[in-house]
């Protein structure tokens, strides 16, 4: 049976006595709920303390696209059954279970009777009241804005201590700060997309270069919902060559991401319009930046050239603003970073030479250009990130281009603070020596 508000109080035991007990949950429950912009983290911090102070086990479901249990808590850990958490069936708005009532906004409800369940999904909640036990149990919703966001579900099991009316109170003040919470967490996720949608957006699709092969990988900051100033590009010449950039204007917002489209969009028209050495063209980027008010940013950029015929040998010809220095990946698993070609920071001092350096690309070696964001972590001297690149790029050599990429990522960064960019280029095996042929 389930009760709604109406007609509370008959002087049952609360299951947390005393105004004292209330406020530090309270205060508890605030600073839990404050400290994540996740909506399935502020469910399970929540759940952790509503477990054992006001209940004997609680559970917290969000509504989405589907509706997914997210947390189930239980004064013995060793008592929740295995696959708990995960997808629920969906709620059936005409059914008359306190569990969809709530769903459909009611509440909070009072259930002291636990009959047999007629839905998919009154089913799977009686399912769990009968393995973890249920003398009372209140529901409520998790609303926020007129908007049903979710359910949570206080279960006690011991007849001497139930949850009565008289927790209504107190119930309904967390699910309101929840709902709040994770109406945040929500909007949070929605500008970070857009964000993260827009960033993308301006990135480049990699082009054929026949026997060559690239990759490219983008992967957002998760500290925060703006967008960034990190940027790669990858074109074909005119002459053949191909032109690969990686570089990182200086801020983390809106106007580094639109800065950052300029800077591409210049360098682009620069080098598709000049034959020239990366150096020279580095030097007319550099004045841009000078005489354009409107991009007062400074950024680091390394550009280079792919140069060579279609069946090799190649050369990297390039030349570095201030950037992180390429890295060079032989099949064998030799690393070199590739420091010469360095000067300042683009937006600095147009006057200043600029470098050009050449290596030679063997036969199977793999080029990478990133951004510090793959190799910068708090706390820690960038050095240490550097040692740690060439050698997960050592283990990596022999894996393909995109497995080489995503390697990087999986064992380089875990929850990144920055945005990360990378470039690779695969050189392929040396071409077999054209057959000689003679007359007799």
């Amino acid at each position: 049976m389930a009760h709604d508000t109406e007609g509370a109080g008959n002087g049952a035991v609360s299951a947390l006595e005393g105004p004292l007990s209330r406020l530090t949950l309270m205060a508890e429950v605030s600073t839990a709920l404050g400290s994540s912009l996740d909506g399935d983290d502020v469910l399970r911090r929540l759940t952790r303390l509503l477990v054992p102070q006001l209940a004997d086990w609680c559970t917290a479901s969000l509504l989405g696209d589907r509706l997914r249990r997210v947390a189930l808590v239980h004064r013995d850990p060793g008592a929740v059954p295995p696959d708990t958490e995960g997808v629920l069936p969906p709620p059936d708005p005409l059914s008359e279970s306190p569990v969809e009532r709530v769903l459909a906004g009611e509440g909070p409800l009072l259930v002291t009777e636990f009959p047999e369940a007629a839905t998919p999904l009154s089913r799977a909640h009686k399912e769990l009241t009968d393995a973890l036990g249920a003398h009372t149990e209140i529901l409520i919703p998790l609303r926020a804005r007129r908007r049903i966001l979710g359910s949570l579900s206080l279960v006690r099991t011991d007849p001497e201590r139930p949850l009565t009316e008289a927790d209504f109170a107190l119930v309904e003040d967390l699910a309101h700060r929840a709902a709040l919470a994770l109406d945040n967490a929500r909007l949070y996720a929605a500008q970070r997309d857009t964000a993260h949608d827009f960033q993308r957006a301006l990135l480049p699709e990699l082009p054929d270069i026949g026997r060559l092969r690239l990759a490219a990988r983008y992967t957002p900051a998760q500290a925060g919902a703006e967008v960034g100033g990190d940027w790669y590009d990858a074109l074909v010449l005119p002459d053949g060559a191909t032109a690969l950039t990686v570089g990182d204007v200086s801020g983390h917002d809106l106007a580094a991401a639109v800065q950052m489209s300029k800077l591409q969009s210049m360098l682009r028209t620069l080098v598709w319009d000049h034959r020239e050495p990366p150096s020279a063209i580095m030097r007319r980027l550099d004045s841009l930046l000078q005489y354009l008010p409107s991009i007062p940013q400074t950024a680091t950029v390394v550009y280079g050239r792919v140069e060579g015929g279609a069946g090799g040998p190649w050369q990297w010809h390039w030349a570095n603003a201030g950037h992180l220095p390429p890295l060079l990946v032989t099949d064998e698993g030799v690393t070199r970073y590739l420091d010469a070609g360095h000067g300042v920071l683009l937006g600095v001092d147009d006057t200043l030479a600029r470098l050009d350096a050449r290596t030679d690309l063997p036969p199977c070696s793999t080029l990478l250009l990133y951004t510090d964001g793959l190799v910068e972590r708090r706390g820690e001297f960038i050095e240490r990130g550097m040692v740690r690149l060439r050698q997960q790029a050592a283990l990596l050599a022999r894996e393909s281009v995109d497995a080489f990429c995503d390697g990087l990522l999986e064992s380089m960064v875990d929850t990144p603070e920055d945005d990360v960019v990378l470039l690779a280029l695969r050189i392929p095996e040396a071409a077999a020596p054209a057959a000689q042929g003679g007359t007799g």
